[in-house]
């Protein structure tokens, strides 16, 4: 199960409360305060791990808390400090205050630490209270309590590349064939219902992170379809490819499909919309040699593409086509994708 959104409850560990505590030896009537402090209470960290790529671990559990810090003992002994809580989240993570929305920390890229609740620090024992008029105080700190706060969590996936059309355009299709990834595939709409992740191998030197992003149509960008949940990955990818189906069964034309995602990026963030694109004409195989020729010409001509602009006429159900499609992305990708992990995702 594909879960991206979560909302949780936090709380650093409290710090122990301070010792009243008196030396009492031998022929020491009046050894003085010896109480210890408490130990500090644990912190809640979070992390980006790179073997995480849902928020699943959050749908069952709500409330994660640090361990408390010990008392402090006798002997100036101070308490244990508590455990340190490790939440491990997916890289791409955004982590908000739920009340307000506001962001706290963007947890990207891969291995990415913060503090996201403190631990409150130990009570001084009775010896930090001595002094010459209170020589035997009978009084300790009773330990700060740590940071609770109420979370709003959202991933968006790190990806290259990001696989964008209709439904039924072929996207699952392209991602199969060109990585690992074995998404779901069917002959209706909406066959994907959750964003999906493969990485295409050029060679042993040469690797793209793909996301297919589902269920994008007319009106995603204001909740029609199931589109305007999964937008928002788009937004961590540094190159699109739009897959257009180049004979639909529907009847319908291409450019206009085609069109209609354009507009749908552009209402949902003007810097979507500004992104690199390649744009892929997918399902040859289903035209003859003659058809697809002329199909192509003629989405050329609605778009007023020039013949030097690329576009690629691909079949992903037979690969053919798909081998120049990754080289023309790894190209235009080059002078990126060594660093652009490194580098702080923009928002819109």
């Amino acid at each position: 199960m594909f879960i991206d959104e979560a909302e949780i409850t936090v709380k650093g560990g409290h710090g122990g409360p301070g010792c009243i505590s008196f030396r009492r030896e031998k022929y020491i009537p009046k050894g003085g305060p010896k109480g210890g402090d408490g130990g500090r209470g644990g912190d809640v960290i979070m992390v980006a791990d790179e073997n995480i790529n849902t928020l699943f671990d959050f749908s069952g559990q709500h409330h994660w808390s640090a361990t408390n810090g010990e008392p402090g003992r006798g002997k100036q002994q101070f308490g244990l400090a508590g455990e340190d809580l490790i939440i491990k989240v997916p890289p791409g993570t955004l982590v908000y205050e739920r009340d307000s929305r506001e962001l706290i920390v963007d947890l990207s890229p891969a291995g990415k630490t913060h503090v996201i609740a403190k631990g409150g620090k130990g009570g001084y024992g009775n010896e930090h209270y001595k002094s010459p008029t209170n020589q035997a105080p009978k009084k300790a700190g009773p330990g700060e309590p740590g940071e609770h706060r109420h979370l709003h969590l959202e991933l968006k996936l790190i990806a290259d590349v990001g696989i964008v059309g209709l439904p039924n355009a072929g996207k699952s299709t392209l991602l199969s064939v060109i990585s690992d990834a074995r998404p779901k595939i069917a002959n209706y709409p909406f066959t994907t219902l959750a964003p999906q992740l493969g990485i295409a191998a050029l060679d042993t030197q040469r690797r793209l992170v793909f996301a297919d992003i589902p269920g994008l149509i007319e009106g995603a960008s204001s909740g029609s379809g199931l589109g305007h949940e999964f937008l928002r990955h788009i937004e961590r990818t540094r190159i699109l490819v739009h897959l257009v189906d180049i004979a639909p069964t529907d009847g319908s034309d291409p450019a206009a499909n085609y069109a209609t995602i354009r507009a749908e990026l552009a209402k949902y963030s003007v810097a979507l919309a500004e992104k690199p694109e390649i744009i892929a004409l997918n399902k040859l195989d289903l035209l003859d040699e003659e058809e697809a020729a002329a199909a192509v010409v003629k989405f050329r001509k609605a778009l007023k593409l020039g013949h030097k602009e690329p576009l690629f006429p691909i079949s992903a159900a037979t690969n053919r086509g798909t081998r120049e499609l990754l080289e023309a992305v790894w190209t235009t990708l080059r002078p990126k994708v060594e660093n652009w992990r490194e580098q702080p995702a923009a928002h819109s």
